[in-house]
């Protein structure tokens, strides 16, 4: 089963609509696939006999035996088999395990009080102020703003259809905006009236106009917002957010602005884009990200990791020499919880790679499994601990 066919069935399922076969399928998914194809070398000997080993020399002592300052999970013990194992198949054992595991906290008792991953939830504001929950509102057409017709279908996307007048060429209409808000443990997928697509991260807000009719076609974000837009030469799309400014004219591209982070990032998948904030201005390449911090104007181009940046759209969690509050602050978003800290972390850095759709004990006992770090959860509190 491919990433999008789980994210599909667990909406059915986080919609009470999934059939017993279907719901056989969610526990089977795991989370690394294309490990199954790498075959194993019978030169190390029995396979289950030297899994079994190296586990258990892992679970005995990972602290001690991990003197540098990142520490990997998600594929949970890469770090620790490269001190046992130095082998592409010493991976794939541990990585095997890791499976293994995953598959075993599908089909055992839940965590007392676990809490639940997000899901499809947002608000539609309307341009009168009045506002429809898009999580509980029926499918087919929910409204119609600005002529155009609101359309919720059943995959769970809100697309914006209006006439070719108001949607070609520049009229003396009034521009009516609408917005899209997704809250903490929410995400949304939006698709424009010029056929724009656009993905909503938790805690995020898109705004736009029902209609482009004017020789920009412009839109307002917070949060994160990741962009598939509709070519169209004559119309440059402009994204603003937080005194930064992109424009393209057909292109697909990220944009991560939360208040809460020490930066603002765009990054380019496809196309070109200009990212501006006050005077200075960069063009940006596919696989390149630029990044400005909120006190600065300065831009800084980078290459990009495109797997890092696009893993929340595909249902992951991936880290990269990320500190805990980094981390903690995705998982915050996500879940909707309150983080706490106490002792100093600052020196540790963590990295790998987890579902987005697992319940929120499975991420923490994943960073717990580094032996550095250790979690309390009480209610919607999670105290992060040495």
């Amino acid at each position: 089963m491919k990433r999008q066919d789980y994210n599909a069935l667990y909406k059915k399922y986080l919609a009470g609509k999934c059939t017993p076969e279907e719901w056989e399928l969610l526990n089977a998914f795991e989370d690394e696939p294309g490990l199954e194809d790498i075959a194993w070398d019978a030169e190390l000997g029995d396979e289950e006999e030297a899994e079994n080993r190296i586990f258990s020399k892992i679970t005995e002592g990972v602290t001690e035996k991990l003197p540098v300052k990142t520490i990997r999970f998600g594929w949970l013990y890469i770090a620790a088999s490269f001190l046992l194992l130095a082998t592409a198949m010493g991976v794939y054992v541990l990585n095997t395990r890791h499976k293994k595991q995953q598959l075993a906290v599908n089909k055992v008792k839940p965590v007392k009080n676990d809490i639940l991953p997000g899901g499809n939830k947002a608000i539609l504001t309307l341009s009168n102020g009045s506002t429809i929950v898009l999580n509980s509102a029926k499918d087919g057409v929910i409204t119609k703003e600005g002529g155009a017709a609101v359309n919720k279908t059943q995959n769970g996307q809100l697309v914006y259809q209006a006439n070719d007048e108001q949607n070609g060429a520049a009229t003396a209409a009034p521009i009516v905006y609408n917005t899209v808000t997704t809250p903490r443990g929410g995400e949304y997928q939006i698709v424009l009236a010029d056929g724009t697509k656009a993905w909503l991260n938790a805690a995020s807000s898109l705004k736009f106009p029902t209609a482009f009719t004017g020789n920009t076609r412009q839109v307002e974000i917070t949060g994160e917002v990741y962009f598939e837009v509709a070519k169209n030469k004559d119309k440059p799309f402009i994204v603003t957010s937080n005194g930064a400014e992109v424009e393209v004219l057909g292109t697909h591209f990220d944009v991560m602005a939360y208040n809460d982070e020490p930066v603002i990032k765009t990054t380019l998948l496809e196309g070109s884009v200009k990212f501006r904030k006050n005077k200075a201005e960069v063009l940006l390449s596919p696989g390149e990200q630029a990044v400005s911090a909120y006190a600065s104007g300065n831009i800084k181009v980078q290459k990009a990791n495109i797997g890092e940046t696009m893993a929340w759209r595909d249902g992951y969690f991936v880290f990269q020499d990320e500190n805990i509050q980094g981390i903690m602050r995705k998982v915050s978003r996500w879940y909707n919880v309150e983080v706490v800290y106490k002792g100093n972390m600052e020196d540790k850095e963590y990295g790998g790679k987890i579902s987005r759709y697992k319940n929120i004990s499975d991420v923490l006992k994943s960073l717990e499994l580094t032996g550095t770090i250790h979690f309390k959860v009480e209610e919607r509190r999670v105290t992060v601990m040495q």
